[in-house]
């Protein structure tokens, strides 16, 4: 049987991620994309535009010497515009680690991500990596 199309443009995305392709990203995003990063430190917010979404995603690797990485883990669908991803992240920054289970629920319009909201496995410890 084959992948639903929002699994597939959500794997995709996390190929282009791995890639460091964002104009391959760009493609899969609507032009008012929204990234919504919790918590409470240097990369917490609402990121608006595929201008600001990709400059973000261009600090995680800056901010971490290019040692983050997203690992997908599943893919959950809805067949109404929602996908759910699971991941693993992790990263070395300033002597720190980040080792910690993630998800982001992407709303998807068409064929077009159009917004990112993301959630981790624990808050506090995502806090400090990046504090």
């Amino acid at each position: 049987m084959a992948e639903h199309p929002h699994a597939e443009l959500i794997r995709k995305g996390y190929e282009a991620f791995s890639r460091g392709d964002m104009d391959g990203l760009r493609q899969l995003f609507s032009g008012d994309v929204t990234h919504h990063v919790p918590g409470n430190n240097t990369l917490s917010g609402d990121y608006k535009g595929q201008d600001s979404v990709i400059d973000m995603y261009g600090r995680l690797f800056q901010e971490t010497n290019s040692t983050f990485k997203a690992e997908l883990r599943n893919l959950l669908v809805d067949g109404r515009g929602h996908v759910v991803s699971v991941h693993r992240m992790t990263a070395e920054r300033g002597g720190k680690q980040l080792d910690e289970n993630g998800a982001i629920v992407f709303r998807i319009v068409g064929d077009k991500v159009t917004d990112l909201d993301e959630c981790v496995e624990n808050i506090d410890r995502v806090d400090e990596f990046w504090s």
